[in-house]
């Protein structure tokens, strides 16, 4: 018989665990991207990955999560999309869109986490989260690249809509069943 004590420290053993895995899989699918030529922000699975931390973790350990993985990257690791890493990315035009991920993370987890059983409410935390990301990342472009607001709109969150639309299906797809078998 377990006391309280074993109990509670094999549970933050677990959810450490989880976020150390979370975080690797971020590192693995996130520098897997695809240059468009209207842009210099890439499609990405960053945001993909992102939402399966979240239905794993909920709110705090995908923050967690995404915080470990970009202190990867911003060591120099080349986790960031198309295999970069070092702090000039962060300062460079997808810098806003990285720091947006935060947002991504928590709402998704947030929502997941307080609506359980309820994918459309999972949906409404991801469009939530997607849309700060979004907005960090059009307002740092506009300023990085030079560009009007409606401009980085265009070149930065309007060609990604589509994608993100998907990676949000395939999520709400699987990220329910992979968050049972993860709880269980």
């Amino acid at each position: 018989m377990r006391t309280k004590a074993a109990a509670e420290s094999v549970s933050k053993t677990r959810q450490m665990t989880y976020i150390a895995i979370a975080t690797a899989v971020t590192c693995i699918l996130a520098p897997l991207s695809v240059n468009i030529p209207i842009s210099p922000v890439p499609i990405s699975l960053t945001i993909f990955a992102l939402l399966m931390g979240a239905y794993v973790l909920g709110p705090y350990g995908a923050v967690a999560s995404f915080l470990l993985y970009a202190l990867i990257g911003l060591v120099g690791v080349p986790v960031f999309s198309k295999f970069q890493g070092g702090i000039g990315v962060l300062f460079g035009p997808t810098g806003g869109y990285i720091i947006g991920f935060v947002f991504v993370s928590f709402f998704a987890g947030l929502f997941i986490e307080k609506f359980e059983s309820k994918r459309l409410m999972h949906a409404v935390g991801m469009i939530i989260g997607i849309l700060f990301c979004y907005g960090f990342g059009t307002a740092w472009l506009a300023l990085q690249a030079g560009l009007g607001f409606k401009e980085a709109l265009w070149a930065g969150v309007i060609p990604f809509i589509p994608a993100d639309a998907v990676k949000m299906a395939v999520a709400l797809s699987i990220g329910p069943k992979i968050r049972r078998l993860v709880l269980r």
